[in-house]
């Protein structure tokens, strides 16, 4: 590496997607950098609890740094999906979005009572997202023991909304505004 890599510069922002008003902070282009993309995984396992068991990533790009989590730290990987993709039993937990609804789903067996479960995606918004996901680690009877996110959107609160579910959260940029 030639020198500091600027996470936050390797994102790109797509304004009114996927409605007027949104500025959508795509991380894509950071992933294209091998040189960012590594950073960014090295810096997020930095915040994994050693003790955690699965690293769960939230559909779809969450997928992406769940996975690189998971392999990097040599845990499980939970894949916590849109609703209806999941062949298995299953269970759902509907939430709000910034622009809308959604509902997310989990087969009912990924996560073993008791284990530790570190929740990670790309960005955190409102929380709403996050928060599906910890109710449904919850409702395995796992215990969430993080969540930790490429960006914040701090003025929309979601990182601090997980916090107050005594939740340790990590971001690795900011970005003001929607």
């Amino acid at each position: 590496m030639d020198g500091p890599v600027d996470i936050a510069g390797l994102v790109r922002t797509i304004p009114d997607f996927p409605k007027p008003g949104i500025q959508f902070r795509d991380i894509t282009t950071l992933l294209l950098d091998a040189a960012g993309f590594a950073v960014t995984i090295e810096q997020l396992a930095a915040t994994v609890p050693p003790d955690a068991d699965l690293i769960a990533g939230i559909e779809a790009r969450g997928f992406v740094i769940g996975a690189a989590l998971a392999q990097r730290l040599g845990k499980g990987l939970v894949l916590i999906r849109k609703y209806g993709k999941l062949p298995g039993p299953n269970i759902a937990e509907e939430y709000a979005l910034e622009y809308g609804t959604d509902r997310l789903a989990m087969h009912i067996d990924a996560c073993a009572p008791g284990a530790r479960v570190m929740i990670a995606d790309d960005l955190v918004a409102t929380g709403g997202t996050a928060m599906a996901a910890v109710r449904l680690v919850q409702r395995c009877g796992a215990v969430p023991v993080g969540a930790c996110f490429v960006i914040d959107l701090p003025d929309l609160g979601g990182a601090e909304r997980l916090r107050q579910l005594a939740l340790p959260v990590s971001c690795l940029v900011s970005f003001e505004g929607h």
